[in-house]
């Protein structure tokens, strides 16, 4: 399977790493260190040197109790960036957005995909989506971020998000946007209690049965720290990595990372077993 993004081609027969690059003063990972452009583009030169077929870049922190912000200061955030990175990287650009306005401008600067933990549920959002004609990331996630991890619950969270998430798709196929222009993520750590998470990771293989490639996002979340004590963000790398393994063997096509080489390289081998042999990842 492959996945058309502008001018670049992802090979989804084999697990791909997405590097991840958040422009916000709050993130819960990496807390404002890319708000400076020069810090940013540095980040996404490592990012590319480390092996990720694609970079994640977002203006709007989504952590649970994030505040929102404006669109215009999300479009300070990732537009000139990604205007930059048109031609200096040779790997595509998502953005990390819900906004109409924004992905409109992002994808004329050069991004060549959009992920949406709304699932195209904003205003307007659908609509644009269709005419833009780029690929989605379409998110599962119980409420919005400012609240959504006060009381999430569920009776089945696998049932519950594989048929959430086939109705977004539903919308997204009556809208005029193709299958093969759609992915999907359970959305862990959004609305979902630690159990709710491992459950989903445990039964991935339900998702993949909507027979769309699938996006995991697991890395240094909530979840992994609760697991290994209660470590911060910085130390959750190899909680990360266990989780990206895991993920992998269970059907999921490309994996978001903040530590891009180690996970490139455990991906290697969880690729190697899950083909029955090996796998070289582009150089």
């Amino acid at each position: 399977m492959h996945l058309r993004l502008g001018k670049h081609t992802l090979n989804l027969s084999q697990p791909q790493v997405m590097g991840v690059l958040n422009r916000t003063p709050d993130s819960f990972s990496d807390g404002g260190a890319f708000m400076d452009f020069d810090a940013a583009l540095r980040r996404v030169r490592d990012v590319v040197r480390e092996g990720a077929a694609i970079i994640d870049i977002g203006g709007e922190s989504t952590r649970p109790g994030a505040e929102a912000v404006s669109a215009q200061q999300e479009l300070d955030r990732v537009v000139p960036l990604i205007e930059r990175l048109r031609g200096e990287i040779d790997i595509p650009v998502s953005v990390d957005t819900g906004k109409p306005e924004v992905m409109r401008a992002a994808v004329a600067a050069g991004a060549g995909m959009i992920n949406d933990v709304y699932a195209l549920r904003q205003p307007g959002a659908l609509e644009t989506a269709a005419r833009l004609g780029v690929p989605v990331v379409l998110m599962h996630m119980q409420g919005e971020p400012r609240s959504m991890q006060q009381d999430p619950h569920y009776r089945n969270v696998v049932a519950e998000v594989r048929q959430f998430l086939l109705e977004r798709v539903r919308a997204c196929e009556a809208a005029g946007i193709p299958r093969a222009r759609l992915l999907i993520d359970p959305g862990f750590g959004f609305g979902k209690t630690l159990e709710h998470n491992l459950e989903l990771l445990r039964q991935l293989h339900a998702l993949t049965e909507v027979d769309l490639p699938l996006v995991v996002g697991l890395s240094r979340k909530s979840s992994i720290g609760k697991l290994l004590g209660g470590v911060p963000a910085h130390e959750r790398l190899f909680g990360s990595i266990a989780a990206a393994v895991v993920a992998v063997m269970n059907g999921t096509s490309i994996v978001r990372a903040h530590d891009v080489k180690p996970t490139v390289e455990a991906l290697k081998v969880a690729a190697a077993v899950r083909a029955g042999g090996c796998y070289n990842f582009p150089a």
